[in-house]
């Protein structure tokens, strides 16, 4: 869904809330070269009782593995793992299309406390 006019079906608050959206600190970053799509491999710190969980992220284009350690994206934390290539995939890590349609991070802009939740 690239195209910003396209409006999602409504939902309820209820709804929204079922979605566990939570900021961690990327503690390792790594290419993927076997995925199909060009992406890499990250590793997020959710803090306790979460931990540290695993994410493949299409994000090739507008950030690299050198300078994603350390920080922090907002990540949905309650979807089923899934299967990517080898990789296993624990979260979903959030960004949207700049310009080009290539994707960006969501992050904080400042430090915030790990596992905090999106409300």
């Amino acid at each position: 869904m690239s195209d910003a006019s396209v409006v999602a079906p409504s939902i309820s608050f209820d709804d929204f809330l079922k979605v566990d959206i939570r900021v961690g600190t990327i503690v390792e970053a790594e290419p993927f070269p076997e995925a199909r799509k060009p992406a890499i491999k990250l590793k997020i710190d959710f803090g306790t009782p979460i931990g540290i969980k695993k994410s493949s992220a299409q994000i090739t284009e507008n950030h690299s593995p050198a300078t994603l350690v350390g920080t922090q994206v907002l990540a949905v934390v309650n979807f089923p793992p899934r299967q990517i290539g080898p990789f296993m995939s624990e979260v979903l890590t959030l960004g949207v299309p700049d310009e080009q349609g290539k994707v960006m991070l969501i992050r904080p802009d400042r430090d915030v406390p790990k596992g905090g939740r999106l409300y």
